[in-house]
């Protein structure tokens, strides 16, 4: 189901009646009447397709659907920051913030043009914040705006999480994992690791998210991707809204066409910068390693005519030229079992790399999500140990 959908308000009654054991104190704390509660907790029950709490003469008490969802709607309506905000104004900011202009945001939401700028009107009214500036015929977010789209898509990846827990209760294994992944582990790491989830878990939906890291962490902080794989970076300049977790370590080895040059040098180190280099950004990883093995050498850096973080790029630069590379084994097997390219030899000096997780620091992994970090972590020590 459609969790940006669900009333927010009906949530906080919900939630309210939970936490304090009442209709009537939860009706007086969400500002509804007694039978509004009634009714709204009704309808939720209707959309979940589940009960939320048992009728009984001394009151309601709590499910055990209602006992899973409400840390995810408190969770939800923490971020939210108002009462007042409904699902209409939230589905319309979060399209217009994503698709940055309201005739795209209205057909994504299904709705007219006229219907996103009431809703997005009204929202910044319920939290007295402007959230949309002009900028002659487009709109930009304002810094305030930026925060509410970015608190807004975590909310709704609590209540998705919320509702994917309650697929147990129904008898079905259901939701999604969505991962972002690095290049690294697309080889072997996580096409194992996914097919083993999927023998136990097969009603789990999984969405590959490919690119490098400064490609896939906003969407992480955003809540749309739950969980990256790669290489794993400096955790004081990450942020401390992040948490890394290792997986393996890799050492990347001297990768160049079959056949290279590189290959009849007796001191192939000595011989190593008479040669380009392809290597990804400043910034990575990889390029710090790469500058680690020269600095191992000694002498001075080797020319980098080419940079590039793309393996399916380089994997064919490399077999037109002379030009060599750092990467794991993993990355380029295929080449190199069938002879296209060839390994020139380990690095020297400190270029070991970490392979890991990277999460948000408050995220709470559904059942399914916790399953397939079990999952991740085990296929890591099958292959790499």
């Amino acid at each position: 189901m459609q969790v940006d959908h669900l009333n927010i308000r009906h949530l906080a009654a919900m939630a309210a009646v939970v936490r304090l054991g009442s209709v009537s104190r939860a009706a007086d704390a969400v500002h509804l009447t007694q039978p509004a509660v009634t009714q709204g907790i009704a309808k939720l029950e209707a959309q979940l397709g589940l009960a939320l709490f048992e009728r009984r003469a001394a009151g309601m008490a709590p499910s055990e659907a209602a006992l899973r969802l409400v840390p995810r709607v408190e969770a939800a309506l923490r971020l939210i920051g108002s009462n007042r905000v409904t699902a209409a104004q939230l589905r319309a900011f979060v399209a217009l913030a994503q698709q940055g202009s309201y005739p795209a945001a209205a057909q994504i939401a299904g709705v007219t043009v006229s219907s996103v700028h009431r809703a997005v009107g009204d929202l910044a009214l319920a939290l007295e914040q402007r959230l949309v500036d002009r900028r002659g015929r487009g709109l930009v977010l304002t810094h305030h705006g930026v925060q509410v789209a970015r608190r807004l898509r975590l909310a709704l990846a609590e209540l998705r999480a919320g509702v994917e827990d309650l697929g147990e209760l129904l008898g079905r294994a259901s939701g999604r994992i969505s991962i972002g992944a690095m290049p690294l582990c697309r080889a072997r790491l996580l096409p194992h690791a996914i097919n083993a989830f999927r023998r136990d878990q097969a009603g789990i939906d999984l969405l590959i998210h490919e690119g490098a890291h400064g490609e896939l962490v906003g969407p992480l902080r955003d809540g749309e991707i739950d969980l990256m794989i790669g290489a794993l970076r400096d955790s004081e300049t990450l942020g401390p809204d992040l948490v890394q977790t290792r997986l393996f370590d890799d050492r990347p080895t001297i990768i160049g066409r079959a056949g290279h040059p590189l290959a009849e040098e007796v001191d192939r180190l000595a011989a190593l910068n008479r040669f380009g280099w392809i290597v990804p950004p400043e910034g990575t990883p990889l390029r710090t390693l790469w500058r680690n093995l020269f600095a191992e050498i000694g002498g001075p850096l080797p020319p980098v005519p080419i940079e590039c973080g793309s393996v399916m790029t380089i994997r064919e630069l490399l077999q037109a030229g002379d030009e060599l590379t750092l990467l794991s084994i993993d990355q380029l097997s295929v080449e190199l079992a069938s002879g296209l390219l060839a390994d020139l030899g380990p690095a020297p000096g400190a270029v070991t790399r970490t392979i890991g997780v990277t999460h948000r620091a408050d995220w709470r992994p559904t059942r399914a999500q916790a399953a397939f970090l079990e999952t991740l972590h085990a296929s890591a020590v099958i292959l790499y140990t």
